[in-house]
């Protein structure tokens, strides 16, 4: 609570802004995600309920590069509205259709809101921080990121129970209409930024990846491999253990994580990226293993706090790091590149329930050792590179 106290003066008026309208973003994103499957299965589309995260992070992850450019060139504002729109309208057509291959279509189209909106918001927010306090600033950043996944994945399934589940797409659209409107009075923080014209949409690998970057981008790949398969599997373990809340997992792993991110976030500004990112790794090894092993309520919920843990103390730092190693004319490129692992490590764990995944409580454990084995991965990895190669941190 030291480092939140030091700097919670010391933040413009944009900063309080972006991190009130992400916190409404994540609401209106998470406030669905635990009653999906059960909406894909209501269509009969119980054995696509992997496509419903992978589809997402596909469009999401193709969307970076173009994301990524347009920050740097029409704004962090406009593109972070551009996400928001997508995803507000995108939501209020689910409930349209009864069609397994239109809904999956949507799901893919809703990628592009996660591609778009914490890109801007990243480089918005890099803008803004010092080197020195980009650790403290990312776990504030974090907690409310953290808190708005929290709201969303606590009141999803008592929503649907109660009004059912239009009505909790609708309160989802709500909320994305609400972090459009706080978008608005952000001041943007891109000097000098251009018009939007079609050929700002011809990209480059230049655009794609940021080289500066890579290292970040690795240990995220391997790290969001956990969080894309714990959407798809931690709400069946929760029925499987007979809790009615979906969002049992997340609930306990965002308090976790918030606790975290509010009292050791600066953390990484001391000790460095890579130091954090081994304690963090090797915590979410131990999560994932104890989520393999979950066959109580008790279990299950230890391993969404220890699963917090690991999340609060490696997600501020790789954003940190990587805005260490990005260079400035370059921010939203470098975010986007973060954000591309980001995608790809979640549709990897994702993907990997359609070949693992048999619907039954006894195939949870073999679902998770792949991702146990990358997590395991990961730890060798920034053990390797804290020792052979040179960084900023």
């Amino acid at each position: 609570m030291e480092y939140f106290c030091k700097v919670k003066f010391k933040y413009p008026r944009n900063f309080w802004i972006i991190c009130v309208s992400m916190l409404l973003f994540m609401i209106s994103f998470n406030l669905i995600i635990p009653e999906l499957n059960w909406f894909i299965t209501e269509m009969d589309g119980a054995n696509h309920k992997g496509l419903i995260i992978t589809l997402f992070s596909i469009s999401a992850m193709i969307s970076r590069p173009f994301s990524g450019k347009l920050s740097d060139t029409i704004g962090r504002k406009k593109v972070m509205i551009i996400g928001i729109v997508i995803g507000g309208l995108v939501t209020l057509l689910y409930p349209l259709f009864g069609i397994v291959s239109i809904f999956l279509f949507l799901r893919f189209m809703h990628g592009f809101s996660a591609g778009f909106a914490p890109t801007g918001a990243t480089a918005l927010i890099t803008d803004i921080l010092p080197q020195n306090k980009r650790g403290v600033g990312m776990g504030i950043w974090g907690v409310f990121f953290s808190v708005g996944m929290g709201i969303g994945q606590a009141l999803g399934s008592p929503i649907k129970n109660t009004l059912g589940m239009n009505s909790l797409f609708f309160i989802s659209a709500i909320s994305a209409g609400l972090a459009i409107i706080m978008v608005m009075m952000l001041k943007e923080t891109l000097p000098n930024p251009v018009k939007f014209k079609f050929s700002l949409l011809k990209v480059t690998w230049k655009d794609v990846l940021e080289p500066s970057v890579i290292p970040a981008f690795i240990v995220m790949t391997l790290s969001a491999a956990a969080s894309g398969m714990t959407l798809v599997i931690t709400p069946e373990i929760s029925g499987y253990l007979g809790i009615e809340n979906k969002g049992w997992f997340f609930l306990f792993y965002v308090i976790s994580t918030m606790l975290v991110r509010l009292f050791a976030s600066g953390i990484s500004d001391v000790i460095g990226r890579r130091k954090t990112l081994i304690i963090g790794m090797s915590l979410l090894t131990i999560s994932l293993t104890m989520v393999a092993f979950a066959n109580s309520v008790t279990l299950y919920t230890a391993s969404a706090i220890t699963f917090g843990l690991a999340t609060g103390i490696t997600s501020p730092t790789l954003f940190a790091w990587t805005a260490d190693l990005s260079h400035p004319e370059r921010r939203g490129i470098g975010s986007g590149t973060l954000f591309i692992g980001l995608e790809l490590g979640v549709m990897i764990g994702s993907a990997s329930t359609l070949l693992t995944y048999q619907n039954t409580f006894d195939s949870v454990a073999l679902t998770l050792l792949p991702i146990i084995i990358l997590s395991i991965i990961s730890v060798i990895y920034l053990f390797w590179h804290l020792r052979y190669r040179d960084s900023v941190t």
